[in-house]
């Protein structure tokens, strides 16, 4: 009776376990497909929720002999448009008067480095606020949604609560102020007020301030509202200055600070890992010949677990809508830079290639795991109730 016991001990035991393990860990075609992106989803070592990414790149001076501001801007635009931000997500305000300067040599052009590899004019700019139109008050209406009825969509910043957004700002500037075209000034104040705006009316995620002027340091100091991570190129009393000169342009091209950022990013694509702590580690003020500083007690994630991509780049997550029933109907909004639509695909990745591919994939391979964890289950119990009979009748009646 005891040999007999055993068997059938160990049976009941093993299908406690296969049941409870059924229990505990239920496949379903949701958890399939969570499953499936959190594999595969570009930017999977992000720890952001946003969905969108914007940016606003403003420079603030005009003239001539500004020229190098302007290509800072252009270049920061060059760099975003590269790892995924669209004209759409994007909000350049230049007061556009260095390509077409009868000083220019290279009509139609604007470079950034002595060598003049690299046109960042090109064909494929759009400006969205230019020459008169860079004020103070067209930047704080941006920022806070308050613009006139006629502005079209295109000169508008449409974020919500789900938006990461990239706001450099590049010119004349000193302690907490920032000169606008040697008109007027828009101070370190200003720029917090329009941010706690911002904050209030549910218009961003979170925000990444870069600045590159003269003790560019002191505009986020006034800051106050949440989730706003903060970069500057010097330090209060200390000036920023530019990198290099054009002998044959005659105007020096580009600042210091704003070449070394992009000579990194340069070296960033959109699947990149890199972390922002990566990027502030980069900083050496030898050669950028100024201290550039980082805010970060306002941001509310770990630096080295915030990308790059995270505000430099398109978004590429994917979300499970949880209101639709999984069974009955898939609908995933991919969260795309160009458009808010639901779609009823889901993405592979396969060495930073993004291809669609039918839902009914992830969905028949969740039900063939299903099928697979049954088949092996009854095949388990039905090999232990007949190694049972066979032991029983072997052995025959008990005495």
């Amino acid at each position: 009776m005891r040999f007999r016991s055993l068997p059938l001990t160990l049976l009941v035991s093993l299908l406690s376990l296969i049941a409870h393990g059924q229990a505990a860990y239920p496949v379903t075609e949701e958890a399939a497909v969570r499953q499936f992106f959190d594999r595969n989803a570009v930017g999977a070592a992000s720890e952001s929720t946003h969905t969108n990414n914007w940016a606003v790149l403003v420079c603030a001076s005009r003239y001539w002999f500004n020229y190098r501001h302007m290509a800072n801007a252009l270049g920061m635009y060059r760099t975003v448009k590269r790892l995924g931000i669209p004209d759409s997500n994007i909000i350049l305000m230049l007061a556009d008067d260095a390509a077409c300067n009868t000083r220019n040599r290279y009509p139609g052009c604007v470079f950034a480095n002595p060598g003049r590899a690299l046109d960042l004019y090109g064909e494929n700019i759009e400006v969205d606020y230019r020459g008169y139109e860079v004020t103070v008050e067209n930047f704080l209406r941006v920022l806070t949604g308050r613009v006139e009825p006629s502005i079209p969509r295109s000169k508008r910043l449409l974020t919500d609560d789900r938006s990461n957004i990239f706001v450099y700002m590049t010119g004349h500037g000193g302690n907490e102020f920032l000169k606008f075209q040697d008109n007027e000034e828009i101070s370190a104040f200003d720029i917090a007020d329009a941010f706690e705006q911002m904050w209030q009316k549910k218009r961003y995620n979170e925000i990444f301030f870069m600045i590159d002027t003269c003790q560019a340091n002191t505009m986020y100091s006034k800051f106050y509202s949440p989730n706003i991570l903060a970069t500057g190129s010097s330090r209060i009393h200390e000036n920023s200055y530019s990198y290099e000169n054009d002998a044959d342009v005659g105007v020096a091209v580009i600042d210091s600070y704003t070449h070394f950022v992009l000579e990194y990013l340069e070296g960033i694509n959109k699947t990149s890992s890199s972390s922002m702590k990566d990027f502030f580690d980069k900083y050496d003020p030898e050669p950028i010949r100024s201290h550039p500083g980082v805010r970060s007690d306002l941001f509310n994630r770990p630096l080295e677990r915030t990308l790059i991509t995270d505000f430099f780049g398109g978004v590429a997550h994917a979300e499970v809508d949880e209101s639709s029933s999984v069974e009955a109907d898939f609908h995933l909004p991919l969260a795309a830079p160009l458009a808010n639509e639901s779609t009823s695909q889901t993405l592979t990745v396969d060495s930073g290639r993004v291809e669609p591919q039918p839902i009914a994939a992830v969905e028949a391979t969740g039900n063939i795991s299903q099928h697979l964890r049954a088949w092996a289950s009854l095949a388990l119990v039905g090999n232990l109730v007949a190694w049972v009979l066979r032991k029983g009748n072997r052995r025959g009646p008990s005495p």
